[in-house]
């Protein structure tokens, strides 16, 4: 035979309590490992974003080394006189 004890209905609510905070703590849970895997995926996209930048930075400045010695080779080739012969 089952004795109702007169506290029962306090050892529900406590066991309804900590189910609700169990219940909460999951949520909390999933939601910040849903967080992390957002920001990584963030973060690599623009280290990603970050390292095209730079390359093009970089052919861009050896684009314009190339082209500086292109001219200056044209200028020397322009100032350069044939030897006279006599």
């Amino acid at each position: 035979m089952l004795l109702l004890s007169p506290f029962s209905p306090f050892t529900v609510a406590k066991i309804a309590g900590l189910q609700a905070t169990v219940l909460l703590l999951i949520t909390l849970l999933i939601k910040a490992q849903v967080q992390i895997k957002a920001a990584s995926a963030l973060g690599f996209f623009l280290l990603a974003l970050q390292t095209l930048v730079f390359l093009a930075l970089v052919f861009l400045a050896a684009a314009g080394a190339l082209g500086l010695v292109a001219v200056g080779g044209a200028a020397g080739a322009m100032n350069c006189r044939p030897a006279r012969t006599v």
